[in-house]
């Protein structure tokens, strides 16, 4: 059975960058949503769901370090409380790291480049709690 789910998500890997590439924009969709509206309880959901998808799906997708980064800003956005006011240039350079990652294709983070730049994002949500 697990031989078979394997084979399975094998053949759909030819649609991941594109599925990847649809959950980047509902990413970036959430985040125009809150330069329009302001942030809100509803557009800080919206941007928290759209972060926790792609912490799921970044290892699906064959990008864990996508999956790395969306921790990251789940962690800065995590409880509604933290919601209220992250730091927007933080979101957003968790945002653009993750399209880049999609960009140089840089997919894990034995990439250097894509270790450092996951490393800093991390210090920089831990830096903003503590």
């Amino acid at each position: 059975m697990l031989a078979r789910a394997e084979a399975a998500l094998k053949s759909l890997s030819g649609q991941f960058s594109q599925w990847l590439d649809e959950e980047i924009v509902k990413l970036e969709g959430a985040r125009a949503e809150i330069q329009a509206k302001g942030l809100n309880p509803q557009t800080s959901e919206a941007l928290y769901m759209r972060a926790h998808d792609l912490k799921g799906l970044g290892g699906t997708y064959e990008f864990p370090i996508i999956t790395r980064v969306a921790g990251s800003l789940c962690k800065l956005l995590d409880e509604e409380s933290k919601r209220a006011s992250p730091p927007m240039y933080l979101v957003d350079a968790h945002i653009n790291a993750i399209k880049a990652a999609v960009r140089d294709n840089i997919r894990d983070d034995s990439n250097p480049v894509g270790r450092a730049l996951a490393e800093a994002l991390e210090a920089q949500v831990r830096t903003h709690f503590a």
